[in-house]
């Protein structure tokens, strides 16, 4: 699993497993044939909420701090780690520096919200 799969994961929660839909039977009617299409709603997961109410979060600087986001969720937050994670965002020249490391935060922030996480937007490009 990617670590931005695992830091997802960690924030929304891990999806249930999904359930296979019994299979309709045909009727012979074209209408009552034809197939549905169905929209589900895609829930809103508020990133902020989610964070301020981990065990820690009041102890950690997750809001500027991509070190401090990866340790509230318990996601290894080494050098190597967040170069794997910004090489994922297509990033190859990720150093460690402070200013890298504000990208990486700005840039885990922006794709929570792409994948139906409600993010401040003082966290979003």
């Amino acid at each position: 699993m990617s670590i931005f799969g695992k830091i997802k994961d960690a924030i929304f929660g891990k999806k249930a497993q999904a359930q296979e839909a019994p299979t309709p039977q045909p009727t012979g009617n074209a209408w009552a044939d034809a197939p549905v299409v169905e929209q589900k709603a895609v829930p809103v997961i508020d990133i902020e909420s989610n964070l301020d109410a981990m065990p820690g979060a009041d102890k950690l600087n997750w809001r500027t701090s991509i070190v401090d986001l990866m340790k509230l969720i318990g996601v290894d937050s080494d050098y190597a780690h967040r170069k794997e994670l910004a090489t994922e965002f297509g990033r190859e020249d990720y150093s460690g520096s402070a200013e890298d490391n504000i990208w990486l935060h700005r840039r885990v922030m922006n794709e929570l919200a792409a994948n139906g996480g409600k993010v401040p937007a003082e966290f979003l490009d």
